[in-house]
């Protein structure tokens, strides 16, 4: 695709988008998928581009995969503004996917609630959003499971009993969301849960384990990180690096340079950088002072 295109939606003045909407309403539905898609992908590497004008209009296209693109699109704009665009798309858009999309959104402003990066009473009315769609039995299970990893993020007392829910729960889908929002918890109350899964015959189940054993630094969990990351799913063994170098310490860096040494040989660039990075947060973890109640027992 032409870089005019995606460099010529940057940016864009009120007066510029209402030039150019006309003509991107009449391309075809696949053509405007296509074109929203590769934006996403450009902006998740060229943080320079800025879609903001060109992303609030595709919040109102006709088609649902524009819609949820634009989401995916707007991921940065932390703006009130948009966050009550994503609570009325979470309410009352007639697509499953894209009410699940905005109040998957929804979750990174109630996280910023949480360290009062935005006012108290916006975080809340995310929050109070998120949770009633999680309680909504008759809602769709992608809106539920994106508001249970939405209000994962948040302190307050539904959380814990959500997720246990969730992950008793006969849909797989929901299970795989309940493992996500124990590490977006911070809580080590799930690492029985976490350790368990790690050794999952579901791919999905292993992965978000694996992720959450980082994100809740559970030092148990290493040997069978660095199994995961010696494995053939690249998915899961990249994740795997990413939470060995996000618990740190001697067995987990040993296990890292080893992979380092492994990828040089193979001329994996990719996986290179990923261990290097891993390597370099696991150096930070451990010149970190923690204090004593910083880690439980079982995790060492």
């Amino acid at each position: 695709m032409s870089a005019t295109i995606y460099y010529g939606l940057s940016g864009l003045t009120s007066e510029e988008l209402a030039e150019i909407m006309p003509v991107w309403q009449a391309l075809a539905d696949d053509e405007r998928r296509r074109i929203i898609r590769f934006m996403v992908d450009v902006g998740e590497v060229n943080f320079d581009l800025d879609y903001v004008e060109f992303g609030n209009a595709a919040l109102q296209d006709p088609d649902a995969e524009v819609r949820e693109a634009a989401i995916e699109l707007l991921f940065d704009d932390m703006s009130i503004e948009h966050m009550d665009r994503l609570l009325e798309l979470a309410q009352w858009d007639e697509a499953p996917s894209v009410r699940a999309a905005a109040v998957g959104a929804l979750g990174r402003f109630i996280l910023a609630g949480e360290y009062e990066e935005i006012p108290a009473s916006a975080a809340t009315r995310a929050e109070e959003v998120a949770i009633s769609l999680w309680s909504n039995d008759s809602e769709d299970v992608d809106v539920r499971r994106r508001a249970l990893e939405a209000i994962a993020n948040s302190s307050h007392e539904i959380v814990p009993e959500a997720i246990e829910e969730a992950y008793q729960s006969f849909e797989t889908r929901m299970r795989v969301s309940a493992l996500f929002a124990m590490g977006r918890t911070n809580d080590r109350m799930w690492s029985e849960y976490v350790m368990r899964e790690l050794n999952s015959d579901d791919p999905e189940m292993r992965y978000e384990a694996a992720r959450a054993a980082g994100e809740l630094s559970l030092r148990k969990a290493v040997q069978s990180l660095i199994r995961l990351a010696s494995g053939s799913d690249r998915e899961i063994a990249e994740v795997a690096i990413w939470s060995l170098g996000e618990i740190g310490g001697e067995q987990a860096k040993r296990a890292l340079s080893m992979l380092a040494q492994q990828a040089e040989q193979a001329e994996d660039d990719e996986l290179v950088e990923a261990v290097e990075d891993a390597l370099a947060s696991a150096e930070l973890v451990d010149v970190v002072a923690f204090d004593d109640e910083d880690f439980d027992e079982d995790d060492f």
